[in-house]
């Protein structure tokens, strides 16, 4: 155990400068979030500090026995090892010993008859017991099992770029060490993984520094925010919802001291209008300030944020529509009977285990494979847009202005304004200083953040998503909520990033693995929340025998009351006004600004809203479950 003290680091890539010496200290048990936009050298300082890249200039200081353990963004373990062959990669003495013992028995099964094989088997197993080696060996199981990896003997060159990764997560965390570097470790996970993860890496000992896009996880995990940003990096203590506070006021002090210095420009500006003659040293020297201030709002004065509310393709009342869609493959049905009406504005979450048919679901959608049996009816006006896992190829050749203008250099807004694709460059967080870049020089970050916007300036209107967190920044996440919030089509999406789900969301279609899809109404969270209920009230329900066939009694079906009816009539309604009065008090808390008083007041009203809201849900649902019966 001990520190990592880093000083003066500088990393140049090409005529990009990512950080300019920056230096930071790094103690026992940090729990530290890396964050910044794509392209600011995330991935490159966790690589330099693991020694997989040089620096140009950097200074490190750590006591000599100090162990680091990196997960890079894009493992490639060798594809002739096994997945235990790859997770007892390590080089500690139990590691190496485990390694041994699995190459042993995979002999000794290939030649069972082998005294040399059945020598060695013994003496290792003599080995594993005297040293303690089966608790690591266990552990290393249970971490790919809960990892969702259990096939230990496939060969790593088998597995998908998900598995792959999950697999050098498991052989990082099966190492000891002093600093653990993780680079997007909950990319390819499910939420039952993730949620595993966040508590193992709490028991964690030693220090761990982590890029992540899943603002649930890196809230939980993180107890210290760094963030890249102008060559920079920034230090902030505390969890994630502490740091976008600190930064929330930072901004607004920076805006009133903008505003100053905008004032203050007015007043120098009428002072150099009026033909005053620098003659003077003191005139002089106050036309230097006028100079100096010019460039200084000139800078700080950077693009308005655009009203991302962009107009899309005409939409009809029906947009798709499946009627008893099955698809299968081997013999296993993926998908089977199922019926669906997607309609403007819908907003829907696929979810499910890996492997359950999510990505297929979604090539039904986009037309791009076709049923087995059943239909599929799309609406004349649909206009598609497919946001899928892996990107199409991209020439590294061509310019990102160059990228974008090949789909449209004219945006249309819903209120008929237009924007140039410059401007929604910058909006996407390209400056104009970079517009001439090769995408060859771009991040893969980077590159995912320029395919979606391309994308999205195409104008679709029904917009399905794989897994369009897995790589991108926070600001870059938050750029696209922006936009689907005001989108008036429809948007599918995969993600297993619970806040991206929560935030976009509505409606949920829950496979389960079987070819089963159900649908429900509401957050991704609070159906998570239930199901975790549900599994824990049917663990703690002792089992009751099942009466002999001839005397099964059939449930009765509840009916409702008169009241119940007349309560059902009304209760939508009741729902979308504490919808209304919910929105109306976040849009008075957003103009509150720094009244606390007001702030405190409007929250206090805005949690009571909350609760009956979800009081009013949770009836309903009630209701909806008799009305069914």
């Amino acid at each position: 155990m001990g520190h990592l003290i880093v000083s003066d680091l500088t990393k140049t890539v090409g005529d990009k400068t990512l950080f300019n010496d920056i230096s930071f200290t790094i103690n026992e048990g940090d729990r530290i979030g890396l964050i910044g936009i794509n392209g600011t050298g995330k991935s490159t300082l966790l690589s330099i500090i693991a020694g997989a890249l040089d620096a140009d200039r950097a200074s490190f200081d750590h006591p000599n026995d100090y162990r680091i353990a990196h997960l890079p963004q894009d493992p490639r373990p060798d594809p002739e090892l096994t997945v235990l062959q790859s997770v007892f990669g390590g080089d500690s003495p139990l590691i190496r010993l485990n390694r041994e013992y699995e190459d042993a028995l995979r002999a000794l099964g290939n030649e069972p008859d082998s005294t040399a094989a059945q020598d060695r088997f013994t003496k290792l197993q003599n080995r594993m017991d005297s040293d303690g080696g089966w608790d690591l060996n266990a552990r290393a199981k249970t971490i790919l099992s809960k990892l969702g990896i259990s096939d230990y003997e496939a060969k790593t060159g088998s597995l998908s770029g998900g598995q792959r990764k999950r697999v050098a997560l498991a052989r990082v965390l099966l190492e000891p060490a002093d600093l653990l570097l993780l680079d997007e470790p909950t990319n390819h996970l499910d939420v039952a993984s993730i949620e595993w993860l966040q508590d193992y890496l709490k028991q964690v000992g030693g220090a761990i520094l982590f890029i992540t896009h899943d603002r649930y996880f890196l809230d939980s995990v993180a107890g210290k925010i760094y963030e890249l940003a102008d060559r920079t990096l920034y230090s902030h203590r505390g969890t994630y919802s502490d740091f976008l506070e600190a930064k929330a006021l930072r901004i607004e002090q920076d805006e009133a001291t903008f505003e100053k210095n905008k004032n203050r420009y007015r007043n120098e500006l009428k002072w150099i209008r009026r033909g005053a003659k620098a003659r003077s040293t003191k005139q002089k020297a106050r036309i230097g300030r006028f100079e100096e201030l010019s460039e200084k709002v000139k800078k700080e004065d950077g693009p308005d944020p655009l009203d991302l509310s962009l107009a899309s393709s005409r939409l009809g009342k029906k947009v798709l529509e499946g009627e008893r869609i099955t698809k299968g493959y081997g013999g296993r049905n993926i998908i089977r009977d199922f019926s669906f009406l997607l309609q403007g504005g819908d907003r829907v979450a696929v979810i499910g285990p890996n492997g359950a048919g999510k990505s297929t679901l979604m090539n039904l959608l986009a037309g791009s494979i076709q049923p087995d049996s059943g239909e599929l009816i799309r609406g004349e006006t649909v206009k598609i847009a497919h946001f899928t896992q892996h990107l199409p190829e991209m020439d590294p050749n061509q310019r990102i202005i160059s990228y974008v203008t090949e789909a449209s250099n004219d945006i249309r807004r819903q209120d008929g304004t237009r924007y140039s694709a410059v401007q929604m460059l910058e909006q996407f967080l390209f400056p104009s200083n970079v517009h001439g870049t090769l995408i060859g020089k771009l991040s893969g970050g980077e590159r995912k953040r320029l395919y979606l916007l391309r994308l999205l300036i195409e104008q679709p209107n029904v917009l399905l998503l794989d897994e369009p967190t897995n790589d991108l920044d926070l600001e870059t996440l938050s750029v696209l909520e922006t936009f689907i919030d005001s989108f008036p089509g429809v948007v599918v999406t995969i993600s297993h990033d619970r806040f991206f789900l929560d935030r976009t969301s509505r409606k949920l279609w829950i496979l389960d693995g079987s070819g089963e899809v159900t649908q429900e109404l509401g957050l991704y969270t609070d159906y998570l929340e239930k199901a975790a209920r549900q599994e824990k009230e049917a663990a703690a329900t002792p089992a009751v025998a099942e009466k002999p066939a001839h005397q099964a009694e059939k449930p009765k079906k509840k009916k409702m009351t008169l009241g119940e009816k007349k309560e059902w009539e009304k209760i939508g309604a009741k729902i979308e006004t504490a919808e209304q009065a919910i929105m109306e008090a976040e849009e008075e808390l957003a103009e509150a600004g720094a009244d606390y008083g007001k702030v405190s007041e409007i929250s206090a009203r805005l949690d009571e809203l909350n609760r009956e809201y979800e009081a009013l849900i949770e009836r309903w649902s009630y209701l909806e479950e008799i009305a069914e019966a």
